[in-house]
């Protein structure tokens, strides 16, 4: 089917930014989970995603670095079209073509995701850990993998727990292993679903270290988070999101002071 070719004014802006939503809409078979998300990101900048529970967050972030596939609307990051790309047709509209699974490996790898579960390899000690996607995806020098594996476990306050297993480690531990185990591809963004959400409350200040230092070092990051603190503290851009859509975003210190609306005034209640 050929449709109307991307608006210029949002090109401009995908070109201007490090990620660029516009009309974003997913459904899962009957249920419409997205419904017309628009969100730049700026490079350098940490956007923080909070809302009730089944509001899109999650989906959001798998469809950025296309986990899921986007039924409507289109994503950029560093102003290249996620996944597909569009094909002029001579009427002056355009076709979709969907990218090969080489090409999507390739946009996937420049991107970075934290997972509310660790997902380590129960067999493979911190390091191997860290170094396995280098090695078998980006076909490092295993001498070199090591070395940088070593260099972000010591990032992340690792340095001394190289040779432990995931079982030998807190669960704080294990997930500042999955940072830098997605820090060792290099990303050009940082994506964060609910990464303290499976801790222990004594352990999740220990994994907010270390997206701090991230974000002080520059490094892009969206993060779903229900850490209001961090929000505060570190986000650049707050996004409160209900029902599949942006309901309300701008600065975090503002809207968790003065929200506009009744549902962000009801979800603070609820959670701070």
């Amino acid at each position: 089917m050929s449709i109307a070719p991307t608006d210029p004014e949002i090109l401009a802006r995908a070109e201007s930014t490090k990620v660029c939503i516009a009309g974003l809409h997913k459904f899962f078979d009957e249920l419409h989970v997205l419904r017309g998300v628009d969100l730049t990101v700026d490079p350098g900048s940490v956007t923080v995603l909070i809302g009730p529970s089944g509001s899109g967050k999650s989906t959001l972030l798998r469809c950025i670095n296309e986990l899921e596939s986007i039924d409507a609307g289109r994503v950029w990051v560093d102003g290249e079209l996620m996944g597909m790309r569009e094909v002029p047709q001579p009427d002056g509209t355009v076709r979709l073509h969907a990218l090969s699974d080489k090409a999507r490996a390739a946009q996937r790898a420049k991107i970075g995701m934290v997972f509310q579960r660790f997902n380590l390899f129960p067999h493979m000690t911190a390091l191997e850990n860290v170094m396995e996607a280098p090695v078998q995806v980006k076909k490092v020098p295993k001498a070199k993998a090591r070395e940088r594996g070593v260099e972000l476990l010591e990032r992340v306050g690792l340095g001394d727990r190289l040779d432990h297993y995931p079982s030998q480690l807190s669960g704080g531990q294990q997930q500042r292993v999955a940072i830098a185990r997605a820090l060792a591809m290099d990303p050009e963004l940082m994506l964060f679903d609910e990464p303290t959400s499976a801790l222990d409350p004594e352990l999740v200040g220990e994994v907010l270290a270390v997206m701090r230092d991230l974000a002080r070092d520059g490094m892009t990051m969206v993060v779903v988070t229900h850490e209001m603190g961090f929000a505060r503290e570190v986000g650049d851009q707050l996004v409160f999101m209900a029902d599949g859509i942006v309901c309300e975003s701008g600065d975090p210190a503002q809207l968790l002071d003065h929200p506009r609306g009744e549902r962000l005034r009801a979800f603070l209640a609820s959670v701070l």
